[in-house]
């Protein structure tokens, strides 16, 4: 029978996060399906209540100061006040329900669940869209110390935390894997893996230009390369840059739109300065509309350090194009080479824009890949496929509200 589903997250409602497209394209299949999900963040405690959220606005706004002066305190204050906020929304919410599933996205998610639900009638179940700690995650970013308080709290925290939650949800083996390995607790927890999911209108209407040449030429300018997510130093798109440059040593010209913001704006346009491509690379920030652009691209390219999955590959594979990645973390989870795509190396520049300029300079074999590409998003990542193992793992459906 199913539940009525809930999701619980400490970020805003819009956002251009993995965890953000997660939640977005749940919440479609749900509507298209005839059901809902019900979002609960911290802003939900003021909807309605003007002096709520006039408490709100400084609270949080202390971020932006704290972010600044000191690292530690930034984030000990965003959790902390985060997790009370959406505690007190979950609490008023969950009043009003008997059985339930909560579905929280991050660790301080669930523990503001598992504090603010009724009983055990009220399911929690986690998302785990990590795969190492987010206490290292803080650490890789300059926010805190490798091994200081903030650092051991947060780690304490989620050994706490995970192993009171009903259940798992893993986005890759690879992830399930990583998490065992740091914290073994998790393995005791009742879990599912369930690959990321996107909705395939764009793949569905790419279909009949990939089995037309002539639209494809039209809709598709040779050497058009994009490449989607935050502009952060794990996301490696200096690579890019530097690949664009050995292709172009070897007489071929390529160009790479970006969407994405973050602090590497200004190194990447300064790299693309020094290596001579800055007219051949693009950087359009953030997008909402970046799905329904991706068919007049010619291949999408991804050349990150770290991934327990990649829903900006899936998207692209959704619209038919081919795809060029690195092996990181789960990433060859998500297609074969040569079959549906390639992988590159992501420390040799020169073998990396061999392995692009074979691909790209062959029509036929690019149409090969996207088509092949294309039945694999269909078999393993479509929304209507995969959402309802999700549902059934979370015991919630169309009768959601």
């Amino acid at each position: 029978m199913s539940r009525p589903l809930v999701i619980a997250t400490i970020a805003r409602e819009r956002g251009i996060t993995g965890v953000h497209t997660h939640v977005r394209q749940l919440r479609a299949h749900l509507a298209r399906t005839g059901g809902t999900a019900e979002l609960v963040t911290p802003h939900t405690w003021a909807v309605g209540s003007p002096p709520r959220a006039l408490v709100l606005a400084p609270l949080f706004g202390a971020r932006v100061l704290l972010e600044r002066v000191w690292g530690p305190g930034n984030v000990w204050w965003y959790r902390t006040s985060h997790e009370l906020f959406l505690r007190r929304a979950l609490r008023r919410r969950l009043a009003q329900e008997e059985a339930c599933t909560v579905y929280a996205q991050c660790p301080v998610s669930a523990r503001a669940a598992l504090a603010a639900r009724q009983g055990p009638h009220q399911r929690v179940v986690l998302a785990v869209h990590f795969r190492i700690s987010q206490a290292d995650e803080w650490a890789d970013k300059g926010q805190i110390r490798r091994g200081g308080r903030v650092y051991r709290w947060i780690r304490d925290t989620e050994r706490d935390v995970v192993p009171r939650v009903d259940g798992l949800v893993y986005v890759s083996s690879w992830a399930r894997s990583a998490v065992h390995e740091w914290m073994p607790e998790a393995a005791g927890v009742p879990d599912t893996v369930v690959h990321n999911f996107v909705s395939a209108p764009v793949a569905k209407a790419q279909a009949q230009a990939h089995e037309a040449p002539e639209v494809r030429e039209t809709a598709r300018p040779a050497g058009a390369l994009v490449s989607v997510g935050n502009l952060e130093a794990v996301k490696n798109h200096r690579y890019l840059v530097q690949v664009l440059a050995a292709a172009r040593d070897k007489g071929y010209t390529y160009t790479l739109d970006v969407f994405g913001e973050g602090v590497e704006h200004g190194r990447l346009t300064s790299l693309a300065d020094q290596l001579g491509v800055r007219e051949q690379v693009h950087l359009h920030g953030f997008r909402t509309d970046v799905q329904q652009r991706l068919p007049s691209y010619s291949a999408y390219v991804h050349a990150s350090y770290s991934e327990s999955s990649s829903l900006a590959i899936m998207e692209a594979m959704a619209a038919g194009l081919p795809v060029v990645s690195s092996t990181a973390g789960a990433l060859p989870e998500l297609f074969d080479d040569p079959e549906e795509g390639r992988f590159w190396p992501i420390d040799d520049p020169e073998e990396a824009a061999r392995i692009l300029i074979g691909l790209m300079e062959s029509p036929e074999e690019l149409r090969r890949v996207a088509r092949a590409g294309r039945d694999r998003f269909a078999r393993d990542y479509d929304a209507e496929v995969v959402a309802p193992r999700l549902l059934a793992f979370l015991g919630a459906g169309t009768t959601a509200r």
